[in-house]
């Protein structure tokens, strides 16, 4: 331990924080570690090649690009972690170097060769054979030479302006008079990549299209020496922004970002490594870059047309595929009965023919887990329904991104159709996403629909829909509550939750909600939801503190979270007085994360994990213990500053039994993961779990399997199950309503002295279901006011019933008890397995 006091601790000093940029680079660290890995398939191997590139793209357009504006605007100020712009400049630029150079290095001795033993080969040119040359460049001649335009520079031409991400063949040529000419000819994004070459046998054969115009640039430059060529690649900064104050209209400010990113300052350049140093230069000196901004490097500049590859059919170099089963809860209702239920069937029912999907959720609130559930058929499916159903009278929806050809905008447009008040939140401020948005903008906009499409300052992030529907008993809300976005594509390839309910004060909340994107002003008090920028910080903040009271008193208390991203200090510093306090911390965070776990003194019972798998982790689920009274969340927010405090967010408590026994599960299986699952060490390095000699755990990988088991059998109507033989620890406890503390937070004393009842299915003890009850202090087997067992000694009571116990496989329990009736209930004391011993059997 250390030899300071927690007073004496300065929980704000730089040492106690990750850097935010760093920290992202450590996540694509592990992305890229997905193409290193050889236990993999070859193609998806191909895949994350393809991914990080994509994803290295972007960090340098919004970080690394935001960052050098900061230089240039002279801004000194340090972050958290103690760093000036300059040097997170620095730092980032040179950690990500070395990646850059492990993914060519990855393609180049791995990945290449592997492919070509498969039988899919990507050739060099000079690789082809004569025939196979005379073929590239008739294709060439016929399909590529017309669409391109070379763009010299010389005293009778400027320095061509190049595109961002564009790829682009630097040429250097000689005329009769020895004068030489740079000359940039842009490889066309609207030709294939991966150029097919035709073979006699059953191999797959691909040149690379720069590779087929540099073969044939005389074709391209007549009458002239073409000397050298170089392929090369910028990025410019995205982080173009206009004071949203001043503007006069959202719509024309976002137009003009967007065309001020075209002409936004390079951030970075990619050449060849054996690029000529005339050409090399002249794209340093005419883009105004410093030599730490260049990159040098061995093999294809750009990874992301590999994908293709990715789409071939070969299942024996891919993952199993997977197809989103539909949810059982809605399997048995027919579509086209949208409208005709009553609204009257009682919630104990099961559903019957002829109910809708909203008889469905009235009856039982339902979990939805994407990719595991089909998006279209539960969510796309509530607002279809809710388009064409004679009884609605009102859809809101709010749309941050959204596939083009999205099927959830023309449900809104089909309502709009049919009579009823339609109104959308577009978020035109969706980076990356703005252009796509403003066509949707103007699409509802002329079909009559009330949009709305920014706030002033704020992003809006929620990812939730209202339905208002006439049923006989009166007017019911319906809600979404997402943590995922509305977009078809990215739910097949995303990990997110949402739940459909119809309670009314969730309900009630999203009309304020609402009512805020297209009115003057954001209600500061809600029901239930937890909404930023106005509750949701102080909310969670007195969650982790109330654990850490909870901790100081000696009751149960444990946060466990999972999020995207852990960057905001303040909460950083809440987490860090809790472990201090003695609170049991368990994050699993996929991305960037600012706290340092396992510090002594401070961090020691903090553990960090990140799943990296072949879909995106996206999902939010937050946990607080509440000393056996516990509290679920799931929303759009994670815990960075912009969340909190600069975006409009919305994160749901979560009540219902069933639904709060599946949202452990994932985290419990998060944790049981060891074979995707990374472990966070104090300086901010991952270590990837490893199964060794025992049996590989995956947690995506069990979801899918359990998702389809669900889905092909009957009576099921969970959409995820709450067990699995593979996840042996009890890590959370589920409150007991009899015995539920009050929920003002004032735990009775005997309460506080409860321990956890575990529910179970079968004898394994690695199958059983965490479960908690918090114990009465008035059973008959403990005498009043002491908490011990009747015969005063725990040992001697669990020696009289050595067959009623065992050692349970859980890092949080010591014992486990057997029920009278086949189950299980854990203990982590020999006093409190002693008592329950006497309770079940004292009489015996």
């Amino acid at each position: 331990m250390t030899d300071e006091s927690p007073a004496d601790i300065d929980l704000a000093a730089p040492q106690y924080y990750l850097n935010r940029e760093l920290s992202e680079l450590e996540f694509q660290s592990r992305v890229l570690n997905e193409a290193l890995d050889d236990r993999n398939p070859l193609l998806e191997r191909v895949r994350f090649l393809s991914i990080f590139t994509k994803n290295l793209d972007e960090f340098f357009m919004k970080r690394v690009g935001g960052l050098k504006q900061q230089i240039d605007a002279g801004v000194t100020e340090r972050t958290t972690d103690g760093r000036t712009p300059r040097e997170q400049w620095e730092e980032a630029i040179d950690k990500a170097r070395p990646m850059f150079e492990r993914q060519a290095a990855c393609y180049r001795e791995e990945i290449r060769p592997a492919l070509a033993d498969a039988g899919i080969r990507v050739c060099d040119y000079d690789e082809l054979t004569p025939d196979q040359r005379a073929e590239m460049r008739d294709y060439f001649e016929l399909s590529v030479l017309p669409t391109l335009t070379p763009l010299s520079f010389d005293p009778a031409h400027p320095f061509p302006f190049i595109s961002n991400l564009s790829l682009s063949l630097a040429v250097v040529t000689r005329d009769d008079d020895g004068d030489q000419t740079f000359t940039r000819v842009k490889i066309p994004q609207n030709r294939p990549r991966l150029v097919e070459v035709e073979t006699d046998g059953d191999e797959l054969r691909y040149v690379l299209l720069e590779e087929v115009i540099r073969a044939n640039l005389d074709l391209l430059f007549p009458n002239v020496e073409v000397v050298d060529t170089a392929v090369f690649k910028l990025t410019r900064n995205a982080e173009v922004r206009r004071n949203e104050e001043v503007a006069e209209d959202l719509i024309d400010m976002i137009e003009e970002v967007l065309e001020q990113r075209r002409f936004a300052t390079v951030v970075r350049l990619e050449i060849e490594a054996d690029a000529p140093e005339a050409a090399r230069d002249l794209l340093v000196e005419q883009l105004d870059l410093a030599d730490r901004e260049v990159f040098e490097l061995r093999g294809p500049l750009d990874y992301r047309e590999l994908m293709d590859l990715t789409d071939l059919d070969r299942p024996d170099l891919s993952l199993e595929s997977w197809t989103p089963q539909p949810h059982p809860r809605f399997s048995d209702l027919d579509a086209t009965d949208a409208g005709i239920g009553s609204g009257a069937s009682p919630p104990e029912t099961a559903a019957e023919d002829g109910d809708t999907i909203f008889d469905e959720i009235r009856r039982k609130d339902v979990l939805l887990h994407h990719p595991y559930h089909s998006f279209g058929d539960t969510v796309q499916e509530f607002l279809d329904e809710a388009a064409n159903d004679p009884n609605v009278l009102a859809i809101k929806a709010a749309i941050y991104r959204t596939a083009s050809d999205s099927k959830i905008i023309e449900a809104l447009i089909d309502a709009a159709d049919n009579g009823k008040q339609v109104a959308a939140m577009v978020e035109l401020k969706a980076r990356f996403d703005e252009q796509n948005n403003l066509e949707w903008v103007r699409r509802l906009e002329e079909e009559g629909i009330h949009v709305a499409y920014g706030t002033i300052g704020l992003k809006t992030h929620t990812k939730t829909a209202l339905v208002v529907r006439e049923e006989e008993d009166g007017v019911r809300l319906y809600s979404h509550v997402a943590t995922g976005n509305y977009h078809s594509g990215t739910a097949k390839g995303y990990v997110d939750l949402g739940v459909l309910t119809a309670d009314r004060d969730i309900g009630q909340d999203l009309v304020k909600v609402f009512n805020f994107f297209t009115g003057p002003s954001l209600d500061e008090e809600f029901r239930k939801l937890l909404i930023a920028p106005v509750t949701m910080r102080n909310e969670f903040t007195k969650c982790i503190r109330r654990e850490a009271e909870h901790a100081r008193a000696g009751r149960d208390a444990r946060i466990v979270a999972k999020m995207n991203a852990l960057e905001d200090p303040g909460i950083v510093e809440e987490l860090y007085e809790a472990s201090m306090a003695g609170v049991d911390i368990d994050l699993l965070v996929r991305d960037i994360c600012r706290l340092r776990p396992g510090l002594e003194g401070v961090s020691e019972t903090v553990t960090v994990r990140s799943v990296v798998d072949r879909f995106l982790e996206h999902s939010r689920i937050f946990y607080f213990e509440n000393a056996g009274d516990p509290d679920y969340y799931i929303g759009s927010a994670d815990w960075m500053t912009r969340n909190l405090d600069k975006r409009v967010e919305a994160v749901a408590p979560v009540e219902d039994t069933d639904i709060r026994e599946q949202l452990r599960f994932i985290l419990e299986l998060g944790f049981a993961d060891n074979r995707k699952a990374w472990e966070m060490n104090a300086d901010g390095t991952y270590d990837q779990r490893d199964p060794g000699d025992g049996h590989e755990i995956s947690m995506q990988r069990i979801l899918m399997e359990q998702t389809l088991g669900g889905s092909n059998t009957p009576g099921v109507h969970r959409g995820i199950s709450a067990s699995h033989p593979d996840v042996p620890e009890t890590l959370l406890v589920e409150s007991d309503p009899s015995v539920m503390a009050p929920r003002d937070g004032a735990a009775t004393a005997d309460a506080d002295e409860g321990e956890d009842k575990a529910e179970a299915g079968n004898e394994s003890d690695i199958e059983a279901v965490a479960g908690a009850a918090t114990e009465s202090a008035t059973e008959p087997t403990v005498e009043a006011g002491t908490g011990a067992p009747k015969n005063g000694d725990p040992q001697h009571v669990l020696d009289d019933f050595p067959e009623k116990w065992y050692v349970p496989s859980s890092r949080h329990y010591e014992y486990a008890v057997r029920t009278p009736d086949g189950d299980r209930d854990y203990r982590k004391t020999a006093e409190a397995a002693a008592r329950l011993v006497e309770k079940y059997y004292g009489e015996e």
